[in-house]
């Protein structure tokens, strides 16, 4: 790994690590907030995946979570969005596919199935990675927002045990029938609907072996919220299945960062409990 850039903050370090990835086969950067408690033992880890046109430095630095997680001592784990230079053909002319947006998934369609794995990196790769070179345990948490909070649903729903809490805010609850996700899941998955569903919470939720806790965060004047998000199907998916969700949504906020600043707190402590911190 390369270090590319550190900062401190409340007393731990926010630091960016560039390295090889095999899963992406291409080189990928990812942050990583280590509490001060990591400098004198191991700490759990809340690993947050970003939404569409964001990187690695978005949450490090729009969300505030650092003060909190350096009082809880939660190390967090940010990757990138999709796999970074690689150039393919249309990769880059639209913001919600290609650079970017990787999904979370991962493409069985050429050309995206060389490189667009993104599950398998979020999943598998980048933990192996985190835990052979930084001081943290293997009790681990996950949450994102808007893209990033479909792939951490999708990822507790289909791991089960990986994760000790998930959450969410402002998640693409049903990608299959959203513009957003059928623009990239006919491109990178084909046609096939029943590839489609498993990477989608709402159809994931009936068949989900743990019955892990949700909790989402939705801002009720989020742009998005009617035509891109529907947690209402989420809502109706997890009732059908006795799957317990706490969906929150919130007069007058929207889908930016100035939401997920104001209801990080809530997140954190709700995984901070989960991973045995308080």
């Amino acid at each position: 790994m390369e270090l590319v850039a550190q900062n401190r903050s409340f007393g731990g370090w926010v630091r960016r690590f560039r390295h090889r990835s095999n899963v992406l086969d291409c080189d990928m950067v990812f942050g990583i907030f280590l509490p001060p408690q990591a400098e004198k033992r191991k700490v759990p880890v809340l690993y947050w995946l970003s939404g569409l046109t964001c990187t690695d430095e978005n949450f490090m630095q729009k969300a505030g979570a650092q003060r909190l997680a350096a009082e809880l001592g939660m190390a967090i784990v940010c990757p990138d969005t999709s796999p970074r230079g690689t150039d393919l053909p249309g990769e880059h002319d639209s913001y919600d596919f290609g650079s970017g947006a990787g999904f979370y998934l991962n493409a069985t369609q050429a050309p995206w199935s060389q490189h667009y794995r993104m599950y398998d990196y979020v999943t598998d790769e980048l933990p192996r990675l985190v835990q052979a070179e930084f001081p943290v345990t293997r009790k681990a948490a996950i949450s994102g927002h808007s893209m990033g909070g479909h792939g951490a649903l999708i990822c507790a729903l289909k791991n089960p045990g990986r994760y000790l809490s998930v959450s969410a805010l402002a998640p693409i609850c049903h990608p299959s029938d959203c513009p957003w996700g059928r623009k990239a899941f006919s491109a990178y998955l084909g046609e096939d609907r029943k590839a489609w569903a498993q990477y989608d919470a709402a159809m994931l939720v009936g068949s989900a072996e743990e019955r892990l806790p949700l909790l989402v965060d939705q801002g009720r004047e989020d742009a998005f919220l009617d035509e891109q998000l529907n947690p209402d199907a989420l809502k109706l998916a997890c009732d059908q299945a006795g799957h317990p969700l706490t969906l929150r949504m919130h007069e007058g906020y929207d889908h930016s960062y100035f939401f997920v600043a104001t209801f990080i707190e809530d997140h954190l402590r709700h995984h901070a409990q989960a991973l045995g911190l308080i």
